[in-house]
């Protein structure tokens, strides 16, 4: 991770960790970056850049701010306006844009936001590129043989221009459908869109193919996104789903990249259960490449046992969509996610896709003829508990000795029968504890043993 670019992004509250002068400096290194690679490459063409935002506040000043850089450096800014972060990725790739912008900060409150980068695939921006653009906004960038304490300006017709683009939102949509192999006629479907970018999205995809579609939480206001809403308060859809007798669920979060599904009798159907789901019914088709699911190291040891009795072999990452991708593109997998939502099917998308997971799910459900709460028959779930601690140091805390002394005596404890995991969030000031083990009492005393320790050292912010 960077300094500014963790694993989804720069990510932070508006305009105290991330300002519009930040996303400023964004749009002016990338739209005098792509064009002088074009120049070189001996191109006379202005570099393409296609921004998307979802529904928060100040999502509409980092959309101007960026589109004063890009333009103020030769670039063409190409708007999508609110939109989800996988239909940026999905235009990107099929309209060869040079590269693009989300503008998001994912589940996170509506005070927070973020700049997602994605490259001319539609994949998360590499690595060496985030670095580029880091070192110009601390005024140190040497690139091309030479030092930049500025960048030159676009001039007369070099200027870049706006183009509406909401024509390529439109075509993802169009797209979506395209992937609906049955026809959800009958089928009572509810959509809880979390006040964010899918709320204009996912219930036209629904409906074009023929469900009796529910939606909730699809009135942005700027300042509800998230708030008691979509994946990270399934609670809100279990409720819904069990008052109105719906057939299924599906929650996404402010972005779309995400979706949690909830069954007929109200349970939850996490990342995990649709990994099982789709995981069974591709390799049932022949279609799981490698006969490999790519999971995350906070997936749980449930799914691991089910599949070992499937047959289905698998694969675990780092946490972040984006090491789940890198992960399947370099060993060709077909299916690879998180245990929070993001699902990737790589036949489809580069990127997490809510709309199209929550899709694919039906699929599954009309193909088996069967309820969404006796597709995840066969996968048994140990308890789990996942505690968060706001800590001064993510470094410090992870690498104390004391701390590692404690985790390593609950490793012990638990034995073969469970698992501790200690790790730091890619976008907080957080350290990640989670145990699981055979009773949640168990995993409780197991998380508040490491907790305390982390606490007792200092490292805990106050």
């Amino acid at each position: 991770m960077g300094k500014y670019f963790g694993t989804d992004g720069f990510r932070g509250e508006a305009n105290v960790n991330l300002t519009a002068d930040h996303a400023y400096k964004v749009g002016r290194f990338l739209g005098w970056y792509y064009g002088e690679l074009k120049r070189q490459a001996g191109s006379d063409e202005a570099p393409r850049i296609v921004i998307g935002k979802d529904t928060r506040r100040s999502s509409y000043m980092f959309e101007y701010t960026l589109v004063a850089g890009l333009t103020a450096s030769g670039a063409d800014a190409y708007m999508l306006h609110v939109t989800t972060t996988p239909s940026v990725a999905y235009v990107t790739r099929v309209d060869e844009f040079d590269c693009g912008i989300m503008i998001s900060a994912s589940h996170n409150p509506y005070y927070d936001n973020g700049i997602k980068l994605l490259n001319s695939h539609g994949e998360k921006m590499d690595e060496q590129t985030i670095a580029l653009v880091e070192d110009y906004i601390d005024g140190k960038l040497e690139l091309f043989g030479k030092k930049w304490k500025e960048l030159p300006y676009g001039r007369q017709d070099r200027v870049g221009v706006t183009v509406d683009y909401v024509a390529g939102r439109n075509r993802y949509i169009g797209y979506l459908i395209s992937l609906g192999l049955f026809s959800f006629r009958g089928i009572k479907v509810g959509l809880d869109c979390a006040n964010g970018a899918s709320w204009n999205i996912a219930k036209s995809v629904f409906d074009a193919l023929g469900a009796k579609t529910f939606v909730i939480n699809a009135e942005p206001n700027g300042t509800n996104i998230n708030q008691e809403a979509g994946s990270t308060h399934i609670e809100v859809l279990q409720k819904f789903v069990v008052d109105n007798g719906l057939d299924v669920g599906f929650a996404y979060d402010g972005d779309a990249d995400r979706c949690l599904c909830v069954d007929e009798t109200g349970k939850i159907v996490s990342g995990d259960h649709i990994l099982y789901i789709l995981g069974q019914y591709m390799q049932e088709r022949g279609q799981l490449d490698n006969n490999t699911v790519v999971t995350t190291v906070m997936s749980n040891f449930g799914l691991y046992k089910a599949f070992d009795e499937l047959g289905i072999g698998y694969a675990k990452t780092a946490v972040g969509d984006k090491y789940v991708y890198e992960y399947m593109v370099n060993n060709g997998c077909r299916l690879g996610g998180e245990q929070s939502g993001h699902i990737i099917i790589s036949k489809y998308s580069t990127t997490g896709d809510g709309i199209l997971t929550s899709l694919k799910v039906m699929e599954v459900m009309l193909a088996k003829k069967k309820k969404m709460s006796q597709l995840t028959e066969g996968l048994n779930i140990y308890p789990q508990v996942l505690k968060n601690v706001r800590v001064k140091s993510k470094p410090d805390a992870q690498n104390d000795p004391v701390v590692q002394e404690a985790v390593k005596k609950v490793t012990e404890q638990l034995g073969d029968s469970g698992r501790i995991l200690v790790r730091e969030s890619g976008t907080e000031p957080v350290i990640r504890v989670m145990v699981e083990a055979a009773t949640k009492e168990l995993c409780q005393s197991c998380v508040d043993q490491v907790v305390d320790v982390i606490c007792a050292q200092g490292h805990a912010r106050v």
